[in-house]
């Protein structure tokens, strides 16, 4: 790609990290991924993934929706289209970011990437956000009180009705449908975000981070109630594995972040006899370069690399 087109040689480099065969097939894994590896059995690693995108917002764009071109519905949106939702209280769809612990981990993610696109709005994901708001403009004003929030949605979808059966646009009977749904939500999203019922034995599986909120750990837990509740289509990103230098101290961290968690929810989906109708995908839009980008030293990175790179599966 562009990113070293520059370089005058593009020597094949190994990786810093030992890799080990694991799992009763003697699936090759990285040492960095040691929770992961007890799992090998439980997952399905596709190793001959390609794409045609080499840069992050076409290829992103690309894994999310069919297509490089914006304006197309994300999976989400049509499986929440096609499939509709087991949850009343909940969305069909809902969308969670965590920040990974290497550095320069601000990856941008625009909204698009979980949208409708031609679909009616009401099949877009829903993003979650860790803190006292987990969903914005939820909360009631100051002075508004269940029974005035009712009454006022109940004027509201008369005029909407009104509306639409003068111009007979879907998108106001969408919104009206969104307005119910945020009603609903004001109770059920407060009561999925509390781990008070969680057990100390949940928490040690999942790891030390999974009572820190916007954690992935935290985001994989989440996860896993809101398959619990009927939550058709759950998205966890997590930034910062874009290393075109620094590789080797920073991919630790990222693998840190996510290896505890990620095995956990497997784990836990199973023992609750969830994984039988569930699935879980892990993976990125493209994979890295065999050779190293910049200095052979600590410091190299690897460019990106659509023809071959591996995602895996589980349930």
């Amino acid at each position: 790609t562009g990113m070293t087109s520059g370089q005058k040689s593009f020597p094949v480099v190994a990786s810093k990290f030992s890799f080990a065969q694991a799992g009763s097939q003697g699936c090759w894994i990285s040492e960095l991924l040691p929770h992961t590896a007890t799992i090998l059995d439980r997952i399905s690693v596709v190793r001959s993934m390609n794409t045609e995108a080499f840069n992050h917002a076409p290829a992103i764009t690309f894994i999310q929706t069919g297509s490089q071109q914006p304006g197309r519905p994300s999976l989400g949106a049509w499986l929440s289209y096609g499939l509709g939702s087991e949850a009343e209280e909940l969305p069909a769809f809902v969308v969670m970011i965590s920040h990974g612990s290497g550095n320069d981990a601000n990856q941008g993610l625009l909204d698009r990437l979980w949208g409708s696109g031609f679909l009616t709005s009401s099949h877009q994901g829903v993003k979650l956000r860790s803190g006292s708001e987990p969903v914005l403009y939820l909360n009631d004003p100051q002075g508004i009180d269940r029974g005035l929030r009712r009454a006022m949605l109940d004027r509201i979808a008369r005029l909407n009705a009104l509306q639409q059966q003068q111009d007979g646009d879907p998108e106001i009977a969408a919104r009206i449908a969104q307005y119910e749904m945020a009603f609903r939500m004001q109770t059920s999203v407060p009561e999925l975000t509390d781990f008070s019922d969680e057990t100390d034995a949940t928490f040690e599986m999942y790891g030390p981070d999974a009572k820190r909120p916007g954690s992935f750990a935290s985001h994989c837990l989440m996860a896993r109630r809101m398959v619990e509740r009927g939550v058709r289509f759950v998205q966890l990103y997590h930034r910062g594995w874009d290393y075109h230098g620094s590789l080797p101290s920073n991919i630790p961290k990222q693998c840190k972040d996510i290896d505890q968690p990620q095995t956990a929810l497997i784990k836990d989906l199973e023992q609750r006899v969830l994984l039988e109708d569930t699935i879980v995908i892990w993976g990125g839009e493209f994979g890295r370069t065999g050779y190293s980008q910049g200095s052979l030293q600590d410091d190299y990175g690897r460019d990106h690399h659509g023809r071959c790179f591996t995602m895996w599966m589980s349930g």
